[in-house]
């Protein structure tokens, strides 16, 4: 800020001489609301550009400049906020890291997964249909053998040895899979 300062001549300008004397202090109290450097450094530069904008604080005391400058600040942190619970962000780093950290939704694992799926559905498919109602029962909606005898008017020794011969047969056709 000082070279560039500097080279336009604005070294000496009022804001120059506000900027030096303040802008220390009113980055600590936005520092205190805001908890991203970058963040708080973008409010600070906004508190000055208000400063610039509006410039009554010329005939104010020193203690007076140090107030208003304080409200503004306060005043963009607020607006700060506000602005983020209407559009969060999340840094792009974080994403990445958190979208490639957790190998089960990484592409190469989505696609197996498919395959796998596809092979169980074939597989599920030279089961009868009372065998294939009874492992969707067991499996995709997690009953007990108790309560799929329940809704499927048999016995839960029925249901047992059906669900047994199922996965026996499920276990023979993945086997010859392997083995082929």
């Amino acid at each position: 800020m000082r070279q560039f300062q500097r080279e336009i001549g604005f070294e000496d300008s009022p804001l120059a001489l506000l900027y030096d004397r303040y802008a220390p202090i009113i980055l600590m109290y936005i520092a205190r609301y805001i908890s991203s450097r970058e963040d708080a450094d973008d409010l600070l530069l906004d508190v000055f550009v208000a400063a610039l904008e509006n410039q009554v604080w010329l005939t104010w005391s020193e203690g007076e400049q140090l107030a208003w400058l304080r409200r503004i600040a306060y005043n963009k942190a607020i607006d700060y906020y506000r602005r983020n619970a209407r559009h969060p962000s999340v840094a792009l780093e974080q994403i990445i890291v958190t979208h490639f950290s957790d190998d089960e939704r990484s592409p190469e694992q989505v696609a197996l997964r498919n395959e796998a799926h596809a092979v169980l559905r074939a597989h599920l498919s030279n089961l009868s249909g009372l065998q294939q109602e009874i492992v969707r029962l067991r499996f995709g909606h997690g009953l007990r053998t108790k309560e799929i005898a329940q809704r499927l008017n048999k016995s839960d020794e029925v249901i047992r040895v059906t669900l047994s011969r199922a996965l026996n047969l499920l276990r023979k056709l993945y086997r010859r899979q392997e083995g082929v």
